[in-house]
């Protein structure tokens, strides 16, 4: 079970989080963005404008399109891309860690309990 989700913000402008990076992971995994947002239950759109944000956030892409083969090309991590997604799982291992070991005497008091659902509240007008 996952513990900690965490999101960097290197500038006000510029933020990594776990969607981001799990997306970079989808795209070098699948070599589309198309697949990529498939294998994450993600729009095409959404997942588009992920990467967008990712490549107006560095001075350096992180993907970059393919041409040809049997699809008609792709996309994939470019070296940088390779970096962020090290960097990002690199400090999320570490900082995992640390949450396992300070909080494990409060996690044996914890009860498992399903999930509320979310439900949104939806304003009348009077």
């Amino acid at each position: 079970m996952q513990l900690v989700r965490f999101r960097v913000d290197l500038t006000p402008g510029c933020s990594l989080g776990p969607g981001k990076i799990d997306l970079l992971e989808a795209i070098a995994r699948e070599g589309s963005l198309t697949r990529a947002a498939a294998s994450l239950g993600m729009s095409y759109r959404y997942a588009w404008l992920l990467v967008d944000d990712l490549k107006s956030s560095f001075s350096e892409p992180v993907t970059a399109a393919t041409i040809g083969g049997k699809r008609g090309g792709g996309v994939e991590l470019t070296p940088f891309g390779r970096e962020v997604v090290k960097r990002y799982r690199a400090a999320y291992a570490r900082i995992e860690s640390a949450a396992r070991a300070e909080f494990a005497p409060l996690m044996k008091r914890a009860r498992s309990r399903a999930p509320k659902a979310r439900t949104r509240s939806i304003k009348r007008g009077r």
